[in-house]
């Protein structure tokens, strides 16, 4: 049942200019760590204060976040960071966040996609293009639920604010420069792409490093030497027997996947010449967090299995392999059991979208800006437009009525949170 002030701000909801947006986005190739993850801010800063929102745009005191010893992690490198905070100027009741992410990852092989990946293609309903659902869609939405609520002239007794942040995609700068300039708040939906769900939990993600030292020979009499690729073959194999028992008996809301917290190596640089023997060979993966495990734990898990490799290996014994931290550090994050976020926005889906669309729960494999909020005490879900299977690839897109159902839910979710007067 909708009160005419929910029916009135529904109604506002433009789907045409929710596509406008969309691509407008799209266009600015926000990749992570470059100056058009800065432009990106500065445009969205200007949509927001059109929309009547008190903003703060800022530039991040980069030294002093990464000095902090929470800093999340950082990968890509950048001379700049902006935060970027709109505010409804209106009522002391509560604060409902709206964050996202407006960096991007990087294209890859341009020859995989059809056509420049920052030129949107559209095929009837559909935006095909980096950044589409991950998370341009999520931030379009927002801007349209917002814009919704204002033309229906809708009073809020609390305060609807956005985050909009940059480094999401390695590590949670953007979040966590907002978090320390002191923007809080009672409940936080995050517009990931969920395909439909509600994502009320997020597994952790840390990027580790293994450098495994060999020794030097020339091909020819290679058993003077020591491959250290022959060393790393059997930590490999070591982790995987990790990851299998690390995927144990999952959460109940990771179930259905197959590898709930996977453990990748991603890249292998070994050796310098062709015809001799490789002398060091340096790794560099991902570990899965489990569900409330802390981060040092998992670390922990790690670094002691590459040790018992080591303590069986001759050379490795005398020439142990090390394990470093660096990079990305994301710790898993969830909404506390119980809490009546989960069953507002369920419930705001359901009556602004048709109750066949009422999100089932589950958790996600991947780390987000969610932990940041959660570990802030902020109550915080994941609920946006598009599939994270096809983020970060080159098949990447968003149904634009899917974009518009997500900007319904919010203009439903804002005003049962912090109400019209």
């Amino acid at each position: 049942m909708l009160t005419d002030q929910e029916a009135a701000a529904l109604a506002c909801v433009d789907e045409a200019a929710v596509g406008r947006t969309l691509l407008e986005l799209m266009a600015v190739p926000s990749v992570t760590g470059s100056p058009a993850e800065s432009e990106l801010q500065h445009l969205l800063a200007g949509r927001l204060e059109r929309l009547g929102l008190d903003v703060d745009l800022w530039s991040m005191d980069l030294p002093a976040l990464l000095a902090d010893p929470e800093f999340p992690g950082m990968e890509a490198a950048r001379d700049e960071a902006w935060g970027l905070v709109g505010r409804t100027g209106e009522g002391d009741g509560p604060t409902l966040i709206l964050q996202g992410h407006v960096d991007v990852v990087p294209p890859g092989d341009r020859a995989a996609w059809e056509g420049d990946p920052f030129v949107p293609r559209v095929t009837g309903d559909v935006v095909h293009g980096r950044g589409a659902c991950d998370m341009k869609a999520g931030l379009a939405a927002h801007l349209a639920a917002l814009a919704a609520v204002r033309a229906a002239g809708v009073r809020l007794r609390g305060r609807a604010a956005v985050h909009f942040v940059v480094g999401e995609e390695d590590g949670g700068l953007g979040a966590f420069g907002t978090l320390r300039r002191g923007y809080t708040g009672d409940a936080c939906v995050i517009t990931e792409p969920t395909a439909g769900t509600l994502i009320t939990a997020n597994a952790g993600a840390l990027t580790f490093r293994l450098s495994v030292p060999g020794k030097a020979a020339h091909a020819s009499s290679r058993d003077a030497g020591v491959s250290a690729i022959d060393g790393y073959l059997a930590i490999h194999r070591a982790l995987a027997e990790l990851e299998r028992a690390r995927n144990h008996a999952p959460s109940p809301l990771m179930a259905e996947y197959p590898i709930p917290y996977a453990l990748s190596v991603g890249t292998l640089r070994a050796g310098d010449w062709a015809s001799s023997v490789p002398d060091l060979l340096t790794a560099e993966g991902r570990l899965g967090v489990r569900l409330d495990e802390e981060p040092a734990g998992a670390r922990a898990e790690l670094e002691r299995c590459v040790a018992e490799v080591c303590a069986a290996d001759p050379w490795l014994r005398e020439h142990p392999a090390t394990v470093t931290w660096p990079g990305g550090q994301f710790a898993s994050g969830r909404l506390q059991e119980g809490h009546p976020l989960r069953g507002l926005v369920r419930d705001a889906c359901a009556d602004a979208n048709g109750w066949s669309s009422r999100p089932r729960e589950r958790g996600a494999p991947y780390g987000s800006d969610l932990r940041l909020y959660a570990g802030a005490g902020i109550p915080t879900l994941q609920y946006g437009p598009g599939d994270v299977r096809v983020a970060h690839s080159a098949q990447e897109r968003v149904s634009v009525a899917e974009v518009v159902a997500v900007a319904r839910t919010l203009v439903l979710t804002v005003l049962r949170t912090v109400g019209g007067e």
